[in-house]
């Protein structure tokens, strides 16, 4: 099961600021208007060893007050669904107000684990004012300020007792996770894939009622694939269309080992794409990017390179990926997809021999080291593969402290470029000699 937290609330209590603190980031933008989250925004936290995906829900922007309720609403009903954990979060400033009472009612009925964070409770005064949150009648509550951080840590070690251990399975077959924007043609690659109408396919974005797991076992290749469309019911608000999609896409990946990330060629890469690209670079997954819908561009001897190159800016600085352009309809290159799965999987689980490694990489940082700082020299004397579900190496130095980032960069592209870790993602570690 996916460890998922989904911060739900009304607009402009603070979720954002609380996302930019539990993952470490400053990718929502905080604002004191209401509704400037339009995306969703996902990415990983960890606490005492623990990881997990953060989800922060937003506000909307919609011309109707009673639409724009609506909307939060039904955003809250699909964080239930899919999340193992809800915090809710409200403001002491304001007190009670009647969409937080909605809220309320929504997540008393719900079965999964909810917890009341009573956001910017800065002093002694407003901690006794946050009392008055207990009428919710949600159990505990927790004062917290999202900006300074007090109250956080007792949240997430509440929080963290509801997710799973992750478990390391032995001995199974690759999986690969087909995600993608709705209406991509992610069932339709499938459909085309195992060669009958397994799923249902119609124009209709979010047609596709869960996330499905198909053994494949044709020309060679066996493994399990997911089909994570993943949107149980239709909705008029577009955007939790969207967020639903996101949703099974998250658990989806924590699963698989590839993630195949369906685009489509008439819309390009768009900031879910890169998001879900970023997650699975953060989940250590292997990736494959599918432009479909080749056959709608209008083509000359330049496109592919242009729009390979468009794709790679906006994946920057994990780059080095295979893009393959298929079209599901006219059954093109739809194996391609399998091929460059499985290649990119064999890449993930590769082991390199340590003399090797070390034959190869030891005369290119002799010739070139790393710089010097404050006079200091520092010598790298011993490199080797960490045994892990990804590629990570060690590397054993006289002053690991001072190797910056560029260098990092550096060796990791001269590792590519001498044992081809095309699709997966490298971490590289400086320790002591």
């Amino acid at each position: 099961m996916s460890n998922i937290l989904a911060i739900v609330g009304r607009p402009n209590v603070g979720k954002s600021t609380l996302y930019n603190r539990l993952t470490e980031t400053r990718k929502a933008i905080v604002d004191d208007q209401s509704g400037v989250t339009r995306d969703r925004h996902y990415g990983i936290a960890e606490w005492t060893h623990k990881n997990f995906t953060v989800i922060d829900t937003g506000g909307y922007v919609a011309n109707s007050e009673d639409v724009f309720e609506a909307a939060i609403r039904e955003q809250v009903h699909i964080a239930i669904e899919e999340a193992n954990v809800v915090v809710f979060l409200v403001d002491v400033t304001t007190g009670i107000t009647d969409l937080d009472a909605d809220i309320a009612q929504i997540l008393r009925k719900s079965k999964k684990p909810v917890y009341v964070a009573v956001n910017k409770v800065d002093n002694y005064q407003l901690q006794s004012d946050a009392s008055e949150f207990y009428s919710l009648g949600l159990g505990e509550i927790y004062c917290i300020s999202s900006m300074s951080g007090s109250g956080t840590g007792e949240l997430l070690d509440a929080v963290i007792t509801n997710f799973d251990e992750e478990k390391e399975e032995e001995n199974k077959l690759p999986v690969y996770a087909i995600v993608g924007r709705p209406n991509v043609g992610k069932s339709s690659m499938i459909n085309a894939l195992i060669g009958k109408d397994r799923n249902i396919v119609t124009e209709i974005a979010g047609t596709t009622r869960d996330s499905i797991h198909i053994h494949y076992n044709q020309f060679g290749h066996e493994f399990m694939l997911i089909d994570t469309a993943g949107l149980r019911k239709k909705t008029k608000v577009h955007e939790n269309l969207e967020f639903y999609s996101v949703m099974r896409t998250i658990k989806a990946l924590e699963e698989c080992d590839v993630v195949i990330i369906m685009i489509d060629a008439v819309d390009g890469i768009e900031s879910q794409d890169v998001n879900i690209f970023h997650l699975a670079e953060k989940n250590k997954k292997g990736v494959v990017i599918v432009v479909n819908k080749w056959d709608l561009v209008e083509k000359d001897h330049k496109t592919i390179l242009e729009f390979t190159d468009k794709i790679k800016q906006k994946l920057a600085p994990f780059t080095d990926v295979p893009i393959v352009f298929t079209s599901v309809i006219e059954k093109q290159r739809i194996f391609k997809t399998i091929e460059a799965a499985a290649k990119v999987y064999a890449n993930k689980i590769k082991k390199i021999q340590t003399s090797k490694l070390n034959d190869i990489l030891l005369p290119i940082i002799e010739k070139t080291p790393p710089p010097s700082i404050k006079g200091k020299h520092i010598k790298i004397k011993y490199i080797t593969q960490i045994n892990a579900t990804s590629p990570m190496f060690a590397f054993f130095c006289n002053l690991p402290q001072y190797i910056k980032d560029p260098y990092k960069r550096f060796i990791e592209n001269k590792l590519r470029e001498h044992f081809d870790f095309e699709g997966v993602p490298i971490q590289i570690f400086f320790r002591q000699k």
